[in-house]
């Protein structure tokens, strides 16, 4: 199965605000915004240890879906890349805004 990466231009604000307004995703898109590109396992682990792999599967999809995060195949596991430079030009201030609210 492909992974759906959306185009720039393909990027709908309604799906990047649902994908963060969840607590595990934002906390998912904090990891990577301050740790740049980790596997899906270590992000995993630093999120939350006691979470399923179905259940951080679900949200790797949601966040690969709506246009926020990268997930590329590399050997037997898969990276995860935040996608700050195509957010920033879709909506401007926009992740910045996200990631400096307080915890």
């Amino acid at each position: 199965m492909l992974a759906r990466h959306p185009e720039p231009a393909q990027i709908r604000l309604e799906e990047v605000l649902s994908a963060l307004g969840n607590p595990i995703r934002l906390g998912i898109v904090r990891v990577l915004a301050e740790l740049g590109e980790h596997s899906c396992g270590a992000v995993g682990t630093l999120v939350d240890p006691q979470m399923s792999k179905s259940t951080l599967t679900h949200h790797w999809r949601v966040l690969r879906d709506s246009g926020v995060i990268w997930q590329q195949p590399h050997g037997r596991e898969h990276m995860l890349t935040l996608r700050r430079e195509d957010l920033d030009k879709r909506y401007p201030g926009l992740l910045d805004a996200v990631l400096r609210d307080p915890r």
